[in-house]
């Protein structure tokens, strides 16, 4: 069991002591059983309670038993060389983790390009440079469509290559492993609240701690398709703002009809239908989710946390 040969590893790291500490109940189990009268004389209540809490004990039938007596065995024996390899991984690890190592030039290029572009917004000149260069592309297909058509079909695109690029840029194991790993940090910290354990609850909030960095790993792992659907779809969104007219002085370089939505009736495509939201965006928005999903059933494609 690769988890508990990681989690022995793990509190001899933190605590020499405790790899005596795991010896001494190895060398008293039988059966694979120990119970707290067996070993108190070795060990402190505090160093039971950690075997406990990290689940290299479990409730047995007639005291505790280990987990996995092999694995927590073959831990002791190999954790040595075992450890300053890992030591040495993850050192690299963290420095690859400073230096954003983990995001590629070419996903840190993106991050750069996706800033650059929402400066089209609110600057004309860029706007009309990147729905020229668009309408190149998307103009014909708007000649041939009504508007609203070519919407649906660019909600379809963009819902497309977001959901693929979700699925092979998101590592959605490790983020499984991160909430699972918090999942058990709480359930940690819950278990020493009613033993009254303050030790344990001191050791806990550290863990807490050094946890941070695992979420900020998992933020990571978010944003990081995100950089590239920005990358791709912002300026499809600049072709549409663009041509429907929106910003100061700008004037509408496509020939629109009215677009008649349920329970709001005829709406030019500027007007504020939500709050500020504009018709335009809004049926963007009702074509973009509706595809989505759709898409993701079609491809059995999951981009939720899996342990």
């Amino acid at each position: 069991m690769a988890r508990i040969e990681q989690k022995v590893r793990d509190l001899v790291s933190d605590d020499a002591e405790m790899k005596t500490v795991i010896q001494t109940v190895l060398d008293r189990a039988e059966d694979g059983e120990v119970k707290w009268v067996d070993v108190r004389d070795d060990l402190s209540s505090g160093q039971w309670g950690r075997l406990i809490e990290t689940g290299v004990l479990t409730d047995g039938d007639a005291g505790f038993r280990l987990a996995d007596a092999e694995a927590t065995r073959d831990a002791l024996e190999n954790g040595e060389a075992e450890a300053g390899t890992a030591t040495a991984t993850t050192s690299s690890t963290d420095s690859d983790d400073e230096d954003g190592s983990s995001w590629s030039m070419w996903d840190k290029g993106a991050a750069v390009v996706s800033l650059g572009l929402f400066a089209g917004y609110s600057w004309a000149p860029m706007r009309n440079l990147i729905g020229n260069a668009m309408n190149v592309f998307l103009g014909p297909l708007n000649s041939a469509l009504p508007f609203y058509a070519v919407v649906m079909i660019l909600a379809v695109v963009t819902g497309l290559y977001s959901t693929i690029l979700q699925a092979n840029l998101m590592d959605t194991e490790m983020m499984g492993e991160y909430q699972e790993k918090m999942q058990e940090i709480q359930e940690k910290r819950k278990e020493a609240k009613e033993r009254g354990d303050d030790e344990a609850l001191d050791r806990i909030q550290d863990e807490q701690m050094e946890a941070m960095g695992d979420q900020m790993g998992m933020f990571k792992e978010q944003f990081r398709p995100m950089v590239w659907i920005m990358f791709l779809t912002i300026p499809v969104f600049l072709w549409m703002y663009w041509g429907v007219g929106i910003g100061s002085n700008a004037t509408p370089i496509f020939n629109l009809e009215p677009l008649v939505l349920p329970f709001a009736g005829q709406k030019a495509w500027t007007d504020p239908v939500l709050g500020p939201i504009q018709v335009w965006i809004v049926w963007y928005f009702l074509c973009s989710m509706g595809f989505t999903q759709i898409i993701r059933k079609g491809l059995n494609i999951d981009i939720s946390p899996t342990g």
